[in-house]
């Protein structure tokens, strides 16, 4: 990894005479349109006709095109539409627009990584990656500021992709906050191993276990929900303010005394070792493979997943607590 890039290393001037066209109208095409378009940048955007995100990007101020028009109208064509997706769009709408001189640009570098998509070799292939939600980051970048972010270049055909990609960061706010330059499978790999063994796995994991172990041994499940689901938002934020010296500066003696002695109790040598399998399976393919069996087949176990998380008692006793809290 190189160093951190801000504003003062990337120019708008690589994106002059240039229209983006973003592919997809979600939580990030919405963002990232709408920061490009404030900072000064041609942005169409490609999304289903006559959808309700065709009606969402009329009343945003920007003009929608079908897919197909909008890629070939774009001389980048930004895909942001959900990864399992990708491969379909891209054959039946983009590909024949991709002509020498193009730019492929992407957020998230799967489709990429596991050979899914595979561009000709006369066109560009860059990354710009947010690291925040599209909510967030629009909200941050209409403060001032911007949220951090990744660039990778996979193709440089022009010999100008990594100026290119960092105009886009620059546009969208990246640069504002700090942009890491890495490539694709870097930012593939960690992205998918800390969704599954951290961020969204492994920490809705240790919540349940955490609930359920309270409740089987009598306490109240209200009590149980604030102490292993609601107070990790506060934790959270302690960390994301300044890391764990904040988090462990702010809680109480006792509560870090028995943290930092009995948190390795949970994350045992043998967990790090499920952790390691988990992010081979992510480098050797094995978890694209699943993903794609399972999408093809129609998100059978997902939905069943869903479905039982939707059910799970810290779910229900949620939803009841937090209705008292909306409350007016």
């Amino acid at each position: 990894m190189k160093g951190v890039l801000y504003d003062k290393d990337a120019s708008l001037d690589a994106l002059k005479g240039k229209t983006v066209a973003v592919i997809g109208y979600g939580a990030q095409g919405r963002a990232q349109a709408l920061c490009m378009k404030d900072s000064g940048v041609d942005v169409i955007v490609g999304v289903r006709e006559g959808g309700a995100s065709w009606s969402k990007v009329k009343e945003d101020g920007l003009t929608p095109y079908p897919i197909k028009t909008a890629a070939e109208k774009g001389d980048i064509i930004h895909i942001l539409i959900p990864d399992e997706t990708q491969k379909d769009v891209y054959e039946q709408e983009i590909r024949q627009s991709v002509k020498a001189g193009k730019v492929l640009s992407w957020s998230h570098g799967f489709n990429i990584c596991f050979k899914r998509i595979v561009p000709q070799n006369d066109a560009d292939v860059i990354m710009v990656a947010p690291k925040a939600p599209g909510t967030e980051e629009r909200k941050v970048f209409l403060e001032g500021f911007g949220v951090p972010g990744l660039i990778a270049v996979k193709q440089n055909a022009s010999g100008k992709a990594r100026e290119i990609a960092l105009a886009m960061a620059k546009a969208i706010g990246l640069t504002r906050a700090g942009v890491l330059e890495c490539t694709f499978e870097q930012e593939t790999y960690e992205d998918l191993f800390g969704e599954q063994a951290v961020l969204c796995g492994g920490v809705s994991e240790l919540m349940k276990a955490g609930f359920e172990i309270l409740v089987e041994k009598g306490y109240p499940p209200e009590m149980a929900y604030f102490e292993c689901m609601h107070e990790m938002k506060l934790i959270i934020d302690l960390v994301y303010q300044g890391g764990l010296t904040r988090m462990w500066d702010v809680v109480s003696n006792t509560a870090g005394y028995g943290g930092l002695t009995r948190g390795k109790r949970i994350i045992t040598p043998q967990v790090k070792d499920e952790m390691r399998k988990m992010l081979t399976e992510v480098e050797d393919g094995t978890f694209a493979k699943e993903w794609m069996a399972e999408y093809e087949k129609g998100l059978p176990n997902l939905k069943r997943r869903w479905d039982e998380e939707e059910n799970h008692p810290i779910e229900v006793v949620g939803r009841e607590i937090r209705a008292l809290f909306n409350k007016k």
